[in-house]
């Protein structure tokens, strides 16, 4: 299965995030986190493992609270030149605000 088919659940400044067409399987009960962060939108690998990082802890802390299924965080525009503490708080910001989108679908 391709992982950008299916549902675009939301989108912002700098990710689309995306739950394929089908529930996790039947054996799992909760959510599952993907990440497509490509280099042409993050040339440095500090900043694209900055913002895995991010986003695997923000979807840590609202795991719980989303329906089992997988979603799928893709990076759609390039990254300023912004600090990694800016950076961190731009990315944290808006994977909350992104899925709390999932959670009301």
């Amino acid at each position: 299965m391709h992982a950008l088919k299916g549902m675009r659940v939301a989108r912002g400044d700098l990710f689309v995030l995306n739950t394929p067409g089908t529930i996790a399987q039947a054996g799992e009960a909760s959510a599952r986190l993907g990440l497509v962060i490509a280099k042409r939108f993050a040339p440095h690998a500090v900043t694209r493992n900055t913002i895995k990082r991010v986003l695997r802890e923000a979807f840590r802390h609202q795991a719980a609270q989303l329906p089992p299924r997988d979603y799928v965080f893709r990076l759609h525009s390039r990254v300023g030149e912004a600090s990694l503490t800016q950076l961190r708080r731009q990315v944290r910001q808006e994977a909350d605000r992104l899925l709390r989108k999932a959670r009301q679908r």
